[in-house]
């Protein structure tokens, strides 16, 4: 695939007097380019894979973009949607689920206005005849189905999270929206770092012709993995001599292969007569000690927070789990904002639900909800009302909600930048079995942080 030349060799010396001139050609094209006008729009200069990727677009091509969180391949998107408006046409921006929906909506009316923007979800309707609208996946499925007269002037299709096409429920609805947009339509598909993304690249361009993959595997800020055993905080890999994360760390398997050994020992025993109504049984909520594993949840929290590693994302990936780890934290008397926060997280609150009505306060929990945000605490997940989803949005964007416990809808782009990410478990319920999750659903969730 074309990368950009850089007019200094890779050795740091001056470049040749042709890749000089071949810099210079492309620098006098770009500044004659739609890419030109768009850069001046951001204070900061674009990374190479997204000049590639919007490049591409301005070609007329569609473009796969395969990059970490956090790393802006979101700019490849919002590219998109400028060549639409300087052209007239029309722009969608899709995605998994409707918070992102929202949120995405907010921003692009922050950059485009409230008349250029629109907001098309399950259950909300806004300026829908916009050129520019936001909208789940699924809402443009149905748009192509019915033949909408909005798709006559559709010229560009930004499918975020677009790696969701593998997801054995919702996956198809991806699939049937690629194939049945109109060839003229250029797609910018904006997915997670995912091992097979030329693989994909090439099935896009098959099924939709002029597909160009552009990955990125660097990540902004590198991400240091660790394991909580018992009360240890150890490296999940290994260091090489030359700075460089090898295998996993050899003390990590250690430890490992003799709570294995233990685990062993212990059922033999039981299996001898050993375990009474009051032995071995471990509750569904109960953390595990150490020396059988996890630490309480707010002994977790303490440490993150000594160590400056708040806020944090904690993915429980179940409701109920999500509102129970959020009643531990309390019973355990922890918080993590200070007098002043408290009073502004307050204010911030009322205001932002004044005007649910009093009567449904209780009935909605508010209150117990409100004395958790104060503590700097909160679940996130889509069996919460949505005022109160979206309320524990703003307050962590702010900084002010230092620890959610949230599902793994969290994980689909919503912007809520975290310094750590901690996962209880590495297995979930996949719609039809507990499994592992997948090495692309790590990457997805830890990219979060």
């Amino acid at each position: 695939m074309p990368r950009n030349v850089s007019p200094v060799s890779e050795s740091g010396n001056e470049a040749s007097p042709a890749a000089r001139y071949a810099a210079a050609k492309r620098r006098a094209t770009d500044a004659k380019s739609e890419l030109a006008s768009f850069q001046d729009g951001y204070e900061f200069a674009l990374d190479s894979y997204q000049i590639e990727a919007c490049r591409s677009l301005e070609r007329g091509r569609s473009v796969l973009v395969a990059a970490p969180t956090g790393s802006g391949k979101t700019v490849v998107g919002e590219f998109a949607i400028f060549l639409a408006l300087q052209q007239g046409t029309r722009a969608f921006y899709t995605t998994p689920i409707k918070a992102l929906s929202n949120q995405k909506y907010r921003d692009l009316v922050e950059r485009h206005g409230r008349d250029n923007v629109g907001l098309l979800t399950g259950d909300t309707v806004l300026n829908g005849d916009a050129p520019v609208v936001v909208m789940t996946t699924e809402v443009l499925r149905n748009m192509l189905y019915e033949g909408s007269a909005a798709i006559s002037t559709l010229s560009h299709v930004v499918m975020d999270e677009v790696h969701y096409l593998a997801d054995r429920q919702r996956g198809p609805v991806w699939e049937e929206v690629i194939l049945h947009l109109p060839e003229r339509v250029s797609l910018a598909a904006l997915s997670a770092t995912v091992s097979n993304a030329e693989e994909f690249g090439a099935w896009l361009d098959q099924v939709r012709g002029n597909t160009e993959v552009v990955v990125e595997e660097r990540r902004p800020i590198p991400l240091h993995q660790h394991v909580l055993a018992g009360r240890r905080l150890l490296d999940l890999f290994g260091e090489s001599s030359d700075g460089k994360d090898t295998a996993v760390n050899p003390e990590l398997i250690q430890l490992a292969t003799d709570d294995a050994r233990a685990t062993r020992a212990s059922r033999g025993s039981y299996g001898r007569g050993g375990g009474g109504r009051g032995g071995g049984g471990k509750g569904r909520g109960a953390p595990r000690r150490q020396g059988g594993g996890f630490l309480p949840r707010s002994v977790v929290l303490e440490r993150l927070d000594r160590y400056e590693l708040l806020p944090a994302i904690f993915f429980v990936f179940s409701r109920r789990g999500c509102d129970e780890a959020v009643k531990q934290a309390l019973n355990s008397g922890i918080r993590l904002t200070d007098e002043t926060e408290r009073r502004t997280i307050r204010e911030y609150v009322d205001e932002r639900c004044r005007e649910l009505p009093g009567d449904d306060l209780n009935v909605l929990g508010y209150y117990e909800w409100r004395d958790a945000l104060e503590r700097g605490v909160a679940a996130h997940h889509a069996g919460m009302l949505p005022m109160f989803k979206e309320t524990v949005e703003e307050l962590f964007t702010m900084g002010l909600t230092r620890a959610v416990f949230a599902t793994e809808t969290l994980a689909l782009g919503i912007n809520m930048p975290a310094r750590s990410v901690v996962l209880e478990r590495l297995v979930k319920w996949n719609g039809s079995a507990h499994a592992d999750i997948t090495a692309g659903e790590y990457t997805q969730l830890t990219g979060r942080a």
